[in-house]
Order: structure tokens, then sequence, then C-alpha cells
């Protein structure tokens, strides 16, 4: 019976636990044959000084997230020669002999009989694989958004009936949440993200071979329906795959190259799908030439690892009950509830740039400027504003970086609305507004990374991600009644109002939630 001693920094949440100890256990029935039920593991937490270490002996960049693993077990027991290609935890074995095990005696000491290794399965990836992941998921929004709607308003379409179009592209996405724990449960990452590419691409090429007029507008809204349902299981592999390849100090990077790659493919579906329908016939040309594109990036998953599987119960029944138990796990511990709070709130939502366009006259922008400013441009100042969000993460506490965006949004909105009304001071506060507007996008994900630990990632993630839609949808609505009722500038200062408020009464809780933790301790 191997019993396992496992030392890390305090305040760690338990799926983090978790992990590590089903990693050590793995690696043991793997490499030194251990049964799969034989697992005993004790579990300490130290606080700052609790474990000593030299940060850079023998060439090895060491951290506080330093964990320290005991294994003690009989003699005679082998490890297994094995040579699977396969990279992860690998272990050597040092025995120990009958006189080295403690039977109960004060005066007998067992000593280590195993050092154990932990390291990324197949090492960390660069942050780019996520985001040449996620092109597929932004490629099909934006090809909706912009290159179908122009289309279909071409064609004579009212403009409500695309409204409506677009609406209901969104439903799979209010609603993800209730099926992601598929993802965690059932295939592996890869295949739901190899399954759901090659659906999405036949669903954008579907979407474009649909005769853009109104008669087809039925088939259309199918078609839109079923391809983003699909669309949503490859977030989902993506969000996963990035919580396991991804290290605790460089979350807030993934989350900027992850979010950067949503808006890139965004433009890329909207921008190149609509210059190729207008310059190359029949139309379904763009469709095909972005489904095409979208299977390419499948190449990318060859460089990130499958994370190791979670153990399945006897029933499909127990395994989910295992999800939601660690859902809960996250949302009661203090990390989890207050990024999902500070995800709740309106902070940083970036609601006004929904209507820019509406609001465009006051400044006097022109058509052009307004194609320009709140299109192409906006779309690389948001991708670069993610860059510069997910640095700032990884170097600062990533829910005060995520209050700072909030901060500074609600800032931008106020100089917008004291601002000269002139074209120049549009095109200038929409694109700052844009690059916080990014800069607010990666500090999701990178509190929601930080949050969710790993377990069931896809479907702790998307709890995050359903709860940071609901006050942008809210504060849109908000928005457009402060516009209609005191116009624009009225607008923008309510939108900063409502920011400030979240902030203060986020901080209010944080604080009273860090006091009730230090008077329990």
């Amino acid at each position: 019976m191997p019993l396992v001693r496992i030392s890390l920094s305090a305040g760690k949440p338990a799926d983090y636990r978790r992990a590590i100890g089903d990693g050590i256990h793995q690696a043991m029935v793997e490499t030194l044959t251990v049964p799969e039920h034989d697992r005993f593991q004790i579990f300490t937490e130290h606080d700052a000084g609790g474990i000593i270490y030299d940060p850079g002996y023998l060439g090895i960049d060491r951290t506080d997230d330093i964990v320290l693993v005991q294994i003690t077990l009989s003699a005679g027991r082998k490890p297994k020669p094995k040579s699977s290609g396969k990279t992860g935890p690998s272990v050597t074995a040092n025995p120990n002999t009958p006189s080295d095990q403690s039977a109960g005696s004060k005066h007998r000491r067992s000593r280590p009989a195993m050092t154990l290794r932990l390291a990324p399965p197949s090492g960390t990836p660069h942050p780019v694989v996520f985001l040449i992941l996620i092109l597929p998921f932004g490629v099909m929004s934006g090809y909706l958004t912009v290159t179908i709607v122009y289309l279909l308003t071409q064609a004579g379409v009212p403009v409500d009936e695309s409204a409506a179009l677009v609406a209901i592209s969104y439903i799979p996405h209010s609603w993800k949440f209730f099926w992601a724990p598929l993802v965690d449960t059932t295939l592996s990452r890869k295949t739901w993200y190899l399954f759901a590419t090659a659906v999405s691409g036949l669903g954008i090429y579907a979407t474009g071979a649909v005769p853009a007029e109104a008669g087809s507008l039925p088939l259309l809204t199918a078609v839109v329906l079923l391809s983003n349902l699909a669309v949503t299981f490859l977030a989902m592999s993506v969000e996963s795959l990035m919580a396991y390849g991804t290290p605790e100090d460089a979350k807030g990077r993934s989350a900027g190259w992850f979010q950067a790659g949503n808006l890139g493919g965004f433009g890329l579906g909207g921008g190149a799908g609509l210059w190729i329908a207008q310059h190359f016939q029949p139309s379904w040309m763009a469709g095909a030439v972005l489904a095409a594109a979208s299977f390419l990036c499948c190449a990318a998953i060859a460089f990130v690892a499958e994370p190791q599987r979670a153990p399945r119960e006897e029933t499909y029944y127990r395994t989910l009950a295992n999800v939601i138990k660690d859902l809960w796990h996250v949302v009661r511990s203090r990390r989890g509830f207050l990024g999902l709070l500070i995800c709740f709130l309106p902070i940083g939502t970036g609601a006004a740039s929904n209507l820019w366009s509406a609001l465009a006259g006051d400044w006097h922008a022109s058509a052009g400027t307004v194609a320009l400013v709140t299109g192409v441009l906006s779309g690389m100042v948001m991708a670069a504003g993610c860059f510069a969000g997910g640095y700032l993460c990884d170097r600062m506490d990533r829910k005060a970086a995520y209050a700072l965006f909030g901060a500074l949004m609600a800032g931008c909105a106020v100089a917008m609305a004291l601002a000269p009304r002139s074209e120049t001071m549009y095109a200038a506060f929409t694109l700052i507004y844009a690059f916080i507007n990014g800069l607010a996008y990666a500090g999701f994900s990178a509190v929601a990374l930080e949050a969710i630990g790993l377990g069931a990632a896809a479907t702790k993630y998307n709890l995050f991600a359903s709860l940071s839609n609901i006050p942008i949808g809210y504060m849109t609505a908000v928005d457009g009644w402060a516009a209609a009722r005191w116009g624009p500038g009225g607008m923008l200062h309510t939108e900063a109002a409502v920011g400030v408020l979240a902030l203060l009464f986020f901080v209010v809780v944080a604080a009273l939630s860090s006091r009730e933790r230090a008077q329990a301790a």
C-alpha cells in the first residue's frame, strides 16, 4: 500500500489538488504497476515560508507553486519498462527495505521511496496555438454578422429580419453551459475539436450556399442554428485544452492570444468573407474559402497535448455528479466566487460599442469613417488590447487587473462625453474604447482560467462565459434607454456611473470576504 504525501502552498482550490493527485496516481499505476484503487494520499498546505527551496538549483526555475511529493512503498516493487511516446509525470523509484518501513513504532522512520517529477504533457504550447484553434469560432460569427447580413440587405430583406437571424445565432451560445459537461465527460477534447470543426466548416459553407434572399430565410435560419450549436463544442474544447495546457503564471498571456484569435476570426469572416463575395461568383465561394481556412486550423491541434481524462464512474449519472461537485467547489471557494461576481457585474462590458454607429451623427462622422473605425481598425486595436491585457494579467492580481480595465473604460466614456463633438474625436475615442475593450476581453478569460483550475474545465469556463454575457446584454439596453432619454452624453455618463458603482460594490465584497477568511484562519 504506497503512501503519498504531497506538500504545496496554501490556498490552492480543491480541483487543483485533485488534478495533482490524479497525475501522481496515474504515473504510479503506469510505472510501478500499482493497482488502480490502491490510492492513499495526504495533502499538506503550507503558508509563505513553510516550504524552503532553492529557486534555481540544477538550472531548473522554481516558483512558489512548487509541489513536493514523498512516496513510501515496500521493497520489491519495480518500475515497469515502458516507452509509449507519451509525456507526462515521470517516476523514478528507489524502494525501501522492510527495515525502513514504519509499523507504528516511533523509533522507526520511512524515507522517500520515489522521486516524481510532474511536467506539462508534451511541454507547454505557445499560446499562438490557442489563437489558431479558436479562429473558426470567430469566423462563423463574422461571416454571418457582416457578410450574410450585407448580402441579405442587398437582396431587399428587411433589416429587422436580418437582425432576427443574427439574434437566433446567439441562442446556442446563451445556453451552452447546459451541454458543456459533454465535453468533460465523453470524447477526448481533441476529438470534440476535430468533430466540431468539421461540422462548423460545413455549416459555414452551407450558410453561403443557401441563396441570400427572403424566400430562403427558413432554411438559412436552420443552418445558422445548427452551425452555431456545433461551434459551441469547438470553443469548449479549446477552452479546456487551454486550461490544461497553460501554467499558472501564463494564464493571462494565453487568455490574450485566445481572445485575439476570437476577434481576428471575426474580422476574417466578416472582412475577407465580404470581399470574396463581392469579387467572386458564385456567392458560395466565400463560404467555401472560409470553411477551408477553418479546416486548416485543425493542424494546430497537434501542438497541444490531450489532457488526462477524468475517471469515469460506473454510470454516466455518477460521472456527471462529479462534474457538478467540481463546479460547486469552484463556486463556493473565495477565488471562484469573486471571479464569478466580477464577471457578472457590469464592469468593462464594452456595451457602448454596440451603439457607436447609431450615435455617429452626433459627432458628425461620415459613413466611411464609421465603417473604418468600428470595423477593421477597431478589430485590430481590440486584438492589440487583448495582447496587452494578457501581459498585464500575468503581472498583477488578475481580478484587480480586470477591475482596472473597467475603471479605464468608465473614464474613457466620461472623457468622450466631455470632448468636442467632431469626427476626429469620434474616431479617437471609439478606438481608445476598443483597445480597453480588448483589455477587458483578456481580463475576463484570465480571471476565468485562474478560478476554474483543471477538472471539468469546459463546464466551469462556460459558467463564467454565460454570466459575463448577461451584463453585456442588459447594459446595451440601459445605454439605449439612456441615449433616448438624455442623449449620447447622458448615455456615456450612465455607463460610466453604473460601472463605477459596480466596481465599488465588488471592492466592498472582496474586502469583507478577505476579513472573514482572516478571522476563520
